[in-house]
């Protein structure tokens, strides 16, 4: 069994589907795939996720604003809350912090995350960071405002393995996307081998960085599959170990999300935790 931890389901390329999210969601669980955390990019999206997942059982959603995304009117921690509070997000996020690209200003973007941080610790939901380029800003962020309790996840991550160390002493998952794949994406791969596996989360973030042999192409949640299995090769392990303990990350992490859980994945998830 298999969750994609971060997926924008509201974007995808139906292309391969004929225009139906039916068939992409069909897919993927055809390939094991059991879950599908959907990520809003604004909270503008959110109630288009929000249909999404009342269609679908095995779908939950974030609320949240992507750090590079430029909005009118910056929602406040308040219009954070009600957001998630109204429509059942399991988590916060997108959000974070790019320096990479300018196309929002970098106070503005520590702003913005700041106050999804304390809208995370509001409502006891894990927060979902997108980080590049701003290491420092990002780890002094987390340590102000968030609940190590509560956690949360640096997704699709790329930065070094200090950085995901001290996010794990912080309480945070270290979530991998297909660009481990990549031929020359070696500290990915590094990050796969060496951070500890009870840590690790799987995510395609769909429609974006197809896996190889899939690169390309607009990605699609079935592909989380070549995620997991590049970790089980680079750390010499079979990949239904990393399918079952990447699961039961999500769900210890997302613990919103677990009464959505098929029962057999309740079942598996209590006999790992020795119930």
């Amino acid at each position: 069994m298999f969750v994609d931890s971060h997926c924008h389901l509201d974007r995808l390329d139906l292309t391969a589907h004929d225009g139906k999210l039916d068939g992409a969601l069909e897919a993927a669980r055809h390939r094991g795939v059991r879950h599908f955390l959907a990520i809003a990019v604004t909270l503008d999206d959110v109630p288009n996720l929000v249909d999404i997942a009342r269609a679908h059982d095995d779908v939950s959603l974030s609320a949240g604003v992507h750090p590079l995304h430029q909005v009118e009117n910056e929602p406040d921690v308040e219009a954070i809350v009600d957001c998630a509070r109204c429509h059942d997000a399991v988590a916060i996020g997108e959000t974070g912090l790019d320096y990479h690209y300018d196309a929002v200003a970098h106070e503005v973007q520590r702003r913005r995350f700041a106050d999804h941080l304390r809208a995370a610790r509001e409502l006891e939901l894990p927060v979902i960071v997108h980080t590049r380029d701003a290491k420092e800003d990002t780890l002094a962020l987390i340590r102000e405002h968030t609940d190590p309790a509560v956690g949360g996840v640096l997704h699709c991550f790329t930065e070094d393995l200090d950085m995901a160390r001290e996010a794990v002493r912080l309480g945070f998952y270290i979530s991998l996307s297909g660009i481990a794949t990549f031929r020359n994406a070696t500290s990915v791969r590094e990050l796969a081998r060496l951070v500890p596996l009870d840590r690790l989360l799987i995510e395609t973030d769909s429609p974006y960085l197809a896996p190889v042999p899939h690169r390309g192409k607009p990605n699609e949640p079935q592909w989380v599959v070549e995620v997991a299995e590049c970790i089980a090769a680079e750390r010499g392990i079979s990949i239904d170990e990393v399918a079952m303990q990447t699961t039961a990350n999500f769900y210890r992490l997302f613990r919103a999300a677990l009464p959505e859980a098929p029962d057999d994945v309740r079942e598996a998830l209590a006999q790992m935790s020795g119930q």
